[in-house]
């Protein structure tokens, strides 16, 4: 296993965390987003190895906050990079980061009464671009 660069790890968190921010975007309210940042660090704090030290060290990415299209944009395609750079990396640990990612998406999408359409949706799209290339 070779080490991540610190822009290999972030790339790691910008996926993560802007998964879980697409997901707290898609149905807004304030005292819910405070639940689903808690439910979010609850399940990174959950991974292991490379994945948690992702996670878990370096600056948070910084996301546009203008638009949902825009954030997506950057954040898509940061999963679909990590599973790449995990892959070659850190082969075993490409199921531990999906996981993660999905589990982070899926709490914070629980928090406030159930799944919504909306949080159902990005949910959809997240997972596709944690998937593997056909």
């Amino acid at each position: 296993m070779d080490r991540l660069t610190a822009e290999e790890q972030l790339t790691l968190r910008t996926g993560a965390f802007g998964a879980v921010f697409l997901v707290s975007n898609a149905e807004p309210g304030m005292l819910a987003m405070v639940r689903e940042s808690m439910a979010a660090s609850g399940a990174f704090a959950d991974a292991s190895g490379v994945v948690k030290e992702a996670l878990t060290t370096g600056p948070l990415p910084q996301l546009p906050r203008d638009s949902a299209l825009e954030i997506e944009s950057l954040v898509l395609p940061a999963l679909g990079r990590a599973v790449e750079i995990l892959r070659e990396k850190s082969p075993g640990d490409v199921e531990a980061y999906r996981s993660v990612v999905l589990a982070a998406a899926d709490r914070v999408a629980g928090v406030h009464r159930g799944v919504a359409p909306a949080e159902a949706t990005v949910i959809e799209k997240i997972r596709g671009a944690l998937a593997e290339p056909a």
